[in-house]
């Protein structure tokens, strides 16, 4: 019997960018029938120019991973039946801490920043991070990354002129509050408990959340009932919602939807 049959898609997007990315993604899927959400962070619902006018932007630098994980619980409450809901990067976090709160029809974890305890020795993670978690720099001062940093972190493999070009339209200023709780209780999940269904998607070429990170993260859960499963995309790098290929993703997402 399936399991899956809620027609709500709720989108969460990641750190460091805004709900613009998601803007291919929300049409496509209304094309398929779902009402689709794409609601963007506490402070973050302006465009990206006026964002970065505002770095450093102190409200952005007070949100919390608790905060958040309150803002789309809200949101999901208000909603006539539970949402499947798909995230990316740190919005895939946001999906496993949303499932774990019973909250959730189904969860989509893209290219997913992983729950406490989850890490990786991968050397693309670990300079991909060093400076968005500033921990040797005040968290009442949000980051705004570097063209540099978004080129490696982001869109490594892509051209110059298409690396500045994203850049400017999709880079904002984040909370390095919100980069760290990854790294603390705020973050944890319980592995052995049974979940609603859940898809992991990586990445070959993500430096900043590698495939091995996502596979680790996968193979945590430890409930055989529940349904996990896991696929890797060649040759995407973390930019994977706004790639000329992002519908492969989009595709494979709703086969696992009508497959559950």
């Amino acid at each position: 019997m399936k399991s899956i049959s809620s027609k709500t898609i709720l989108l969460i997007h990641g750190a460091f960018v805004t709900n613009k990315t998601w803007e291919e993604w929300v049409p496509y899927f209304e094309n398929k029938g779902y009402r689709v959400i794409s609601p963007a962070w506490p402070y973050k619902d302006a465009s990206v120019a006026v964002l970065k006018g505002r770095q450093p932007d102190e409200r952005i630098a007070s949100t919390t991973l608790p905060q958040l994980v309150d803002h789309y619980s809200k949101i999901i409450a208000a909603l006539p039946e539970r949402p499947i809901v798909i995230g990316h990067s740190l919005g895939g976090l946001l999906v496993q801490l949303l499932l774990q709160k019973n909250l959730v029809e189904a969860g989509v974890a893209i290219h997913s920043v992983p729950p406490q305890g989850i890490t990786t020795f991968a050397f693309s993670f670990f300079r991909s991070t060093f400076k968005p978690l500033g921990f040797f720099t005040s968290t009442k001062k949000s980051h705004l990354m570097s063209l540099s940093e978004w080129k490696y972190a982001f869109t490594n493999g892509m051209s110059e002129e298409e690396q500045k070009a994203t850049y400017e339209s999709y880079a904002v200023p984040e909370s390095k509050l919100v980069i760290r709780a990854g790294l603390t209780s705020a973050a944890k999940v319980d592995f052995k408990k049974p979940h609603a269904p859940l898809l992991f998607i990586s990445g070959s070429e993500d430096h900043i959340m590698p495939a091995s990170l996502n596979m680790s993260n996968f193979e945590a859960y430890e409930d055989e009932a529940s349904v996990t499963n896991y696929k890797e995309f060649y040759g995407r790098n973390h930019f994977v919602l706004g790639l000329p290929t992002w519908r492969e993703e989009a595709d494979y997402i709703l086969n696992w939807i009508d497959k559950n």
